[in-house]
């Protein structure tokens, strides 16, 4: 026990001077409390793979683009179902519904100092649709490609764009995937001086920053720090903070025990366990907020096992979700079985599973595997997904099925998981953007199972091959009609839940605990709209 003590206290010094060295202030002789005007948080981020808002798309970078990079129009946070203007000041669509124009506002500048201009707008939508990395699918949904993307969208005066998409949709979900962190505007004339090889600045931007947010990043070290400073170019309201400091504190312990101490302003990762710690200390709240992200586990339809329909259903009767509802998901989620989040158009409540090993044996036995199997599953080692990993672990064993762990971190474990070599994987998917084609479009659409496809949805990853549920998710993207959208998502959640191989585990509920002396935090609905840059001290 003395010894964790005092490897407990190594971290926490080692955490708290690696953040002193960066920003240049010394470091007292016994830990104080931070700079008035840097905010600390403690935080897990083992999954971002990169800064280039064309690349990323990952739940923790998703917080990183949001403070940091501006689009066409963002959602009001109060309200999802709104669209505010953000670089845009007007916008419109064509009486036919597929040419939409966009007037931006005047005199705006990115962080370098360089005049954001429709150029700029034209160039970033562009460049997302040519380099086509993962998230470029929520663009070319539209009909873009690498041959068309620059006729389609276009500069059409100095602060006017226009964007001719393929079909008549429903005008809110095309500006809702506006806002999405793939439509990020980046400074062309920044990126391109730093292109090589006709990359279009795409290495460089891996590590680096071309944008005109209300934040700017000044630093990234994979698993250590992200470091954002004020951006006095910014357009709207200053930040009142000087700088954000993210530091990658894995262990929930080590982030309740550096907000105790005053070392951390903010922790963003801490257990049930911790929050009823902490429920008497006078110094510290909480804020919490329902979010769009959904926990799951994934069956991969290529392991002859797991592609049985019946071993799919089996899985869903051998998780404890009472258990895990209670314990590990207290007061930051709860048990939800569908893939529409709730808040969400056509979200449904509906919970028809429970843990029942006989159940579960009886379908396995009828798929010819009444002596079980063994299989294995990518985890990411963060709570609460190694605590629920581990029970499944348990109760599937109870069946018979021997389930070996491979840990990892969250890039290790995401990169398998994109190139569909596992067998179980436990994920989390946040919604992209304020409408349930989001995720309709991962979970319930697969238009192209072959190994080199255009787009590779969470349904691809799992070689789930859904012809008809992916055109019954092409047509609701088209109906404008609320009452009968709202009820083809409800069709289709019926049926994969019964069918899918998909394991729907929680919604969570996001919770972040701070020093008293933090004003303005709240928890956005979406990865990207928790905004540091409205918090001050």
């Amino acid at each position: 026990m003395r010894n964790s003590k005092l490897l407990l206290s190594r971290r926490l010094l080692g955490v708290a001077a690696a953040t002193a060295l960066i920003w240049g202030y010394s470091l007292p002789s016994a830990m104080a409390a931070t700079p008035k005007d840097t905010l600390v948080v403690a935080f897990a981020f083992d999954d971002i793979i990169t800064m280039d808002p064309a690349e990323s798309f990952e739940i923790s970078a998703g917080e990183i683009m949001g403070n940091t990079y501006d689009r066409l129009m963002r959602y009001d946070v109060n309200d999802p179902s709104k669209l505010l203007p953000d670089i845009a000041k007007s916008w419109k669509v064509s009486a036919d519904g597929k040419t939409y124009t966009f007037e931006l506002k005047p005199g705006l500048k990115f962080a370098s100092g360089n005049a954001l201009s429709a150029e700029d707008v034209a160039y970033s939508l562009q460049r997302a649709v040519l380099l086509d990395k993962t998230p470029a699918f929520i663009l070319t949904q539209f009909g873009f490609s690498k041959e068309n993307v620059k006729d389609k969208i276009k500069q059409t005066g100095p602060l006017t764009v226009t964007m001719e998409v393929d079909k008549e949709y429903a005008p809110t979900f095309v500006y809702n995937c506006l806002t999405a962190n793939i439509a990020s505007i980046v400074d062309k004339k920044l990126v391109m001086s730093n292109e090589k090889d006709g990359d279009m600045g795409y290495a460089w931007l891996k590590t680096n920053y071309a944008g005109s947010g209300p934040m700017k990043l000044r630093e990234w070290r994979a698993n250590e720090i992200v470091a954002l400073e004020r951006n006095d170019n910014y357009h709207g309201e200053k930040s009142k903070l000087a700088r954000v400091i993210y530091r990658h504190v894995k262990e929930a312990a080590t982030q309740r025990l550096l907000l105790e101490k005053g070392d951390a302003d903010i922790a963003r990762n801490l257990t049930p366990q911790d929050l009823d710690a902490l429920a008497s200390d006078k110094s510290i709240k909480t804020t919490s907020t329902p979010k769009g992200t959904v926990y799951y586990f994934s069956l991969n339809q290529k392991n002859p096992n797991l592609a049985k329909p019946e071993v799919r259903e089996a899985f869903k009767w051998l998780v404890d979700y009472d258990a895990i509802g209670k314990t590990l998901i207290k007061n930051i989620g709860v048990v939800h079985q569908n893939f529409l989040p709730v808040g969400l158009l056509g979200a449904s409540t509906e919970k028809p599973y429970k843990l029942d090993v006989n159940k579960a044996k009886a379908l396995l036995a009828k798929a010819g595997l009444k002596d079980g199997f063994k299989v294995t599953i990518d985890m990411r080692t963060t709570q609460p997904v190694q605590g629920i990993t581990e029970a499944f672990q348990q109760t599937a064993k109870q069946a018979g099925i021997e389930i070996e762990i491979l840990p990892g971190d969250g890039k290790q474990t995401l990169t398998k998981y994109r190139a569909r070599t596992h067998d179980i994987y436990i994920g989390q998917w946040g919604a992209d953007y304020w409408d349930p084609h989001t995720n309709a479009d991962t979970f319930a659409r697969n238009p192209d199972n072959s190994d080199a496809p255009k787009s590779k949805p969470l349904a691809w990853r799992n070689a789930w091959d859904i012809p008809e549920l992916t055109k019954q998710a092409d047509a609701a993207v088209l109906e404008r009609d609320g009452k009968k959208r709202k009820a083809m998502y409800e069709k289709m959640q019926a049926e994969f839940r019964k069918n899918s191989p998909f394991v729907m585990l929680f919604q969570q509920t996001e919770v972040a605990a701070y020093r008293s002396n933090v004003q303005g935090l709240k928890i956005g609905p979406t990865s990207d709209s928790t905004y540091m840059f409205k918090v001050s001290k």
